[in-house]
């Protein structure tokens, strides 16, 4: 499945879409990016005078792309459905250790730890532009056809 394929299969658009490429995908993890740009609304709020990229947006991201992006990849390998994949966020366990700041692009690095009955569990990894990690963790989802 070609990388456009995979992110125009997404459940998601303009203003919640967090992907804009994928740079790599095989059947044992997946890699994208995304640039935040400095116009969009949380950053208005989040903080004063400082405006930082919220967790909950850089989970967000990582779920894009390193489970939903990859489980419409692994989907697509396992079955000839064209039908529309439908994804739900399971858990998510994230560790943050630098900010993002607007205009801020991030690589978003995806390994399976396992996909079986339709249950997708992923480590991720978060780096900014110069390769500093940002955050890491486990996300899991459950996938449906």
């Amino acid at each position: 499945m070609a990388h456009e394929e995979i992110i125009a299969k997404l459940p998601y658009q303009h203003p919640f879409l967090f992907v804009d490429e994928i740079l790599a995908v095989d059947e044992n993890g997946i890699s994208g990016s995304y640039t935040y740009k400095a116009t969009r609304d949380f950053y208005k709020g989040h903080f004063k005078n400082n405006p930082v990229t919220p967790g909950v947006i850089l989970t967000e991201t990582m779920a894009q792309i390193g489970l939903v992006s990859f489980g419409i990849y692994l989907l697509s390998k396992s079955s000839n459905a064209e039908s529309e994949i439908k994804i739900a966020l399971t858990s998510s366990e994230i560790d943050f250790f630098k900010p993002v700041f607007p205009s801020e692009k991030v690589i978003v690095k995806s390994q399976k730890e396992y996909f079986r009955f339709n249950k997708l569990k992923c480590k991720v990894e978060m780096f900014n532009e110069i390769g500093e990690l940002v955050c890491r963790g486990k996300i899991a989802g459950m996938m449906q056809e």
